[in-house]
């Protein structure tokens, strides 16, 4: 069983690793795409996340709208949507559940055998809830890179 110093610092890695996934959820920044007309007033950025789109004008002016409906938006969103709050909530339990195997709590009492095994059980549901998440980006990913070397994907929506 790995000692105190270790066990914590993989706790407090995690833990970052789970705010920055609730982050990476909430950002609108997982497609852009650039508007530019026939002068750089006309320049819209256009930002695309999982729970709203933004336009970014060149006057300065940011517009986000949150999408009405989920019937609306297409299954490979929906399930990317589906996939990273699945990963958030199984790192959150994965992580109470390796809290409660380390070291330095007192949880299942002094026997070593069954603390190192529930920290381990934690390790794993935090590795199942971390695949989860790779999965989504990398699908939505998959999604973007076929969209924009689609020919049938107008130009100025690349």
């Amino acid at each position: 069983m790995a000692n105190s110093g270790i066990q914590l610092l993989g706790f407090f890695l995690s833990l970052i690793g789970i705010v920055g996934l609730i982050i990476g959820t909430i950002l609108p920044q997982w497609k852009m795409s650039a508007y530019i007309g026939d002068n750089i007033i006309t320049a819209v950025a256009m930002y695309q996340g999982l729970w709203m789109s933004c336009a970014f004008q060149s006057t300065g002016q940011l517009q986000c709208k949150i999408y009405d409906s989920i019937l609306q938006l297409d299954s490979s969103l929906q399930a990317t949507r589906a996939l990273m709050i699945v990963g958030i909530i199984v790192s959150i339990a994965g992580l109470g559940v390796a809290c409660m195997g380390m070291k330095c709590t007192t949880c299942a009492g002094s026997d070593k055998l069954r603390k190192s095994r529930i920290a381990m059980t934690g390790g794993i549901i935090l590795l199942v809830g971390g695949l989860c998440a790779i999965v989504a980006c990398s699908w939505f990913a998959h999604n973007v890179i076929r969209a924009f070397y689609n020919p049938y994907t107008p130009v100025n929506t690349k």
